[in-house]
């Protein structure tokens, strides 16, 4: 578990061994979402379809306030390990593991409030809140299994076992897969079914990753209890994980907006929207490898305290990312037109859609160095300044929005967003050289 790898030659091949399974990980989570909704459409009834969905988006929401462990634990571990420090990277595991159950305990003991919040603010047909409460009230106690996985997830990625990562990935969606296709359409145990299966891949995905991170409970400092709840560590890991969450946020908001402010200019528009902001998902999966390389690599340079190297691995990483994004802008220009006639049979929402293609293609490259220099402080956990620019960003995303909305209608909306990603890489790009300098 030490830093065998450390000092190791930072080369192109090692990058592409961290990225590519990620880019494949990714690219197997949407296939659950399909198989799910296309098992609980052969029951003949639209309620259970809107019940999965609904039931699958809100527990989703509130997972994803914990995706912080998962990035926070990739810059604290892969210090550690770049510092050579065996016992903390132990420590640390105990530590993510223990949020992650105390997390998921509390949101079952105050599932009721939540799911109450949660389908007020999300209302729907009697038939339908019946069936997501019971799918709601079996997976919630899988909570704790879910958000320890982030912390596991975080844990192997700082230790460049990518690979791990696709192999957890694979063994819970399929696990996941061929139990709901059982539960519901051999067991006839309809909306049920599909939640236990989720419910029981979760846990049997947290088993498969307490045996990928088995080397950790070889080293006794996984339970030295004074260093795992040590003051200061626990105080700088909550600050960490603190300005991931605000960062995310705010985020979150910047894309929620803008698809709320697109309602405003009519149903095609917002469906044209909505298909278009896909391609920018897509780009974000495919970028996630790279960025994942660059918070291993110069998490590992920042613990080792070699500027050099940390300046390597960003900018090695970086150029993959670049030509990530360069690719994909290309792809959408040339063959957009054909992705967006797959994605919807309205031709008004074809129409809508191809006018403003062009913003895709524009936003994709510009989005590049956001998205790599998240990864980069990430790695270095200089959340406080992903916060603060992300702050920043996002007053100016709302700037451009009061200025060209009005103006130029979705056009301008557009303008905003990618406004917004060209203020995140920025910001952050004014505030790299701190970073270096902190290396020593």
């Amino acid at each position: 578990m030490a830093e065998a790898a450390g000092q190791a030659p930072l080369t192109h091949a090692r990058i592409l061994r961290i990225a590519l399974p990620v880019v494949v990980s990714n690219a197997t989570v949407p296939m659950l979402g399909l198989v799910d909704t296309a098992v609980v459409g052969q029951l003949g009834d639209a309620a259970p379809i809107g019940a999965v969905g609904l039931g699958a988006v809100i527990l989703t929401s509130i997972f994803w306030v914990f995706g912080f462990l998962r990035m926070g634990t990739v810059g604290l571990a892969a210090q550690a390990i770049g510092a050579d420090d065996q016992a903390e990277v132990a420590a640390l595991l105990s530590r993510v593991l223990m949020i992650g159950a105390a997390a998921g305990l509390a949101l079952i003991a105050l599932q009721w409030p939540i799911f109450a919040l949660a389908l007020w603010l999300a209302p729907a047909s009697d038939a339908v809140e019946g069936l997501v409460i019971t799918y709601l009230g079996l997976r919630i106690f899988g909570a704790p299994a879910a958000i320890a996985g982030y912390g596991i997830t975080g844990w192997l990625i700082a230790q460049e076992r990518t690979g791990a990562v696709l192999a957890l990935q694979l063994w819970q969606n399929g696990l996941n897969i061929v139990l709901s296709a059982w539960f519901v359409l051999g067991l006839d145990l309809g909306v049920g079914g599909v939640a236990l299966a989720t419910l029981i891949a979760e846990w049997a995905g947290l088993a498969l990753g307490l045996w990928l991170c088995r080397a950790a409970f070889g080293v006794a400092a996984w339970r030295d209890w004074p260093r795992v709840f040590d003051r200061q560590r626990l105080v700088h890991m909550a600050r960490v994980n603190g300005d991931i969450l605000i960062r995310s946020v705010l985020l979150m908001l910047g894309f929620s907006s803008f698809l709320v402010l697109a309602a405003g200019f009519g149903d095609a528009t917002l469906a044209a929207n909505q298909v278009l902001i896909q391609f920018v998902y897509v780009t974000a999966y495919a970028m996630d490898g790279f960025a994942f390389a660059a918070e291993a690599l110069v998490g590992r340079a920042m613990g080792a305290r070699d500027r050099a190297r940390l300046r390597r691995a960003a900018l090695m990483t970086s150029l993959w990312g670049l030509g990530v994004c360069v690719v994909m802008a290309g792809g959408f220009a040339i063959g957009g037109g054909a992705l967006i006639d797959m994605m919807t049979t309205a031709e008004d929402v074809r129409a809508v859609a191809r006018d403003y293609l062009p913003w895709i293609v524009a936003g994709v490259v510009i989005g590049w160095m956001s998205w790599m220099l998240d990864g980069i402080f990430i790695g270095a956990t200089r959340t406080g300044d992903m916060r603060n620019m992300m702050a920043v960003s996002f007053a100016g995303y709302v700037a451009l929005v009061l200025a060209l909305v009005p103006i130029w209608g979705n056009h301008g909306l557009w303008a905003a967003l990618v406004g917004f990603f060209a203020l995140r890489g920025l910001t952050l790009a004014w505030r790299y050289p701190a970073l270096e300098r902190s290396a020593g």
